[in-house]
């Protein structure tokens, strides 16, 4: 008989047996077949079932002194590193009694001696192509349970970003209302604004027309007195200075509204998902502009921008990247401290650049940060979700994301995008 070709090198067999005619028999008929592992005592065996490399089958006898096979069997079985080799049991107990209860104690055959040897070939090839299904198996389900969870972990970014696009859509949707709106009410109050300091111009020069007048005529000066004491009272001249600057600062209120109005349309690209050229540092002012009352309290923002151009890209999806950097720029500085924003450019590439001297990031973290629901923040305190949603826009983009940080001497994140989409 021709040795099978599929199961001869990498096949191992332990047999074990305290008989060495039975090895011998055993041993000269198998050794074409199977590598051969060889074993005269339970205690034997046992060290050679948990060895490297382990047998891929074991043929064990059942009447051997000390440790009788059923002793053997029971401790595999409650190895994890070897309850899973099959094993057959070849031995001269022939009875219902003895099979069923190796049976029950987890062999996979029971085989009586003497046996033919060519049927004995033909069970341990069936139990080998078993093992294989089962290990198939089992790496098939390992695989298929690693798949399911990388994919859940995918479909929950996919879901939380989609919240996030829906979010950042109702804060546009929301801006837009709140444009038409106030926009409204700010330009009647705008237009009456004007109105009233022409009024207000007019019944100054009046009232210069008529101090003149009464410079150049003389009355009676009772009225003369009565009419100064209404100027002093009324405080005329403070008045000519200060009605000008309260039409001025309510001005410039106004305006203030109508910006912040524009910043929020601004960072949430009203209506728009779609790919177009786009200022970046308009966005990150923006950004900047919304997040403010998150900044001012802690952090000194220092701008030094590059003289960067346009590029292609989604401006709302990349002012989340910003905010969410800004964000964690500001969380790290525990009191007082500086954000600095840098920007830059090379033939391909743009780089936006955001840096804190904060608390820093711990060597162990770096590797870490951008995996979906990690963070070092207290419970409640973060989702761990901000930088790995940022990381997937700045892939998305054709982009990458570089972190370089020291313990107590803060982080700093640089985004790279290219200038071009591909």
């Amino acid at each position: 008989m021709e040795p099978d070709k599929q199961l001869a090198s990498p096949t191992t067999i332990l047999l074990v047996d305290d008989d060495c005619t039975n090895l011998s028999v055993f041993g000269q008929y198998l050794a074409p077949f199977f590598e051969l592992v060889i074993a005269t005592s339970g205690q034997r065996a046992l060290q050679l079932a948990n060895g490297v490399p382990k047998p891929d089958l074991i043929l064990l006898d059942i009447m051997m002194p000390r440790m009788d096979g059923y002793a053997v069997l029971t401790h595999l079985k409650a190895n994890p590193n070897t309850q899973d080799t099959p094993v057959i049991f070849v031995t001269a107990l022939n009875s219902d009694v003895e099979e069923e209860r190796g049976l029950q104690l987890g062999a996979v055959d029971y085989i009586y001696k003497p046996c033919h040897l060519s049927i004995l070939l033909a069970r341990i090839r069936t139990q080998l192509e078993l093992k294989k299904a089962r290990d198939w198996l089992k790496n098939q389900n390992a695989f298929l349970e690693a798949e399911v969870e990388r994919r859940n972990v995918e479909n929950q970014q996919v879901h939380l970003q989609l919240l996030q696009s829906e979010k950042l859509a109702a804060i546009g949707q929301l801006a837009a209302g709140i444009a038409h709106e106030i926009n409204n009410p700010i330009g009647f109050v705008t237009s009456n604004l004007n109105t009233l300091n022409t009024y207000l111009l007019d019944l100054f020069a009046v009232l210069d027309a008529c101090e003149t007048w009464l410079a150049d005529h003389s009355i009676a000066p009772d009225a003369l007195q009565k009419l100064l004491a209404l100027e002093q009272q009324k405080d005329i001249d403070y008045l000519r200075g200060d009605i000008p600057q309260l039409i001025a600062e309510s001005r410039e209120g106004l305006l203030r509204v109508s910006n912040i109005v524009q910043d929020l349309k601004d960072f949430a690209h009203t209506g728009s998902n779609d790919w177009e050229l786009a200022d970046l540092h308009k966005g990150i002012d923006s950004t900047l502009n919304i997040i403010c009352n998150e900044l001012k309290n802690r952090c000194t923002i220092h701008k030094e921008y590059g003289d960067i151009p346009d590029i292609v890209c989604v401006p709302s999806q990349l002012n989340q990247v910003f905010m969410n950097l800004l964000l964690n720029a500001a969380q790290a500085i525990e009191t007082q401290g500086d954000i600095t924003i840098r920007t830059g450019h090379n033939d391909r590439e743009v780089w936006v650049e955001i840096s804190d001297n904060g608390q820093g990031i711990a060597p162990e973290h770096l590797t870490r940060l951008f995996e979906p629901f990690f963070t070092t923040k207290a419970i409640g305190k973060g989702t761990g979700l901000g930088l790995s949603i940022s990381q997937n826009i700045i892939r998305k983009h054709g982009g990458r994301i570089e972190v370089n940080s020291n313990i107590g001497q803060g982080a700093t994140f640089r985004a790279w995008l290219p200038i071009q989409r591909e």
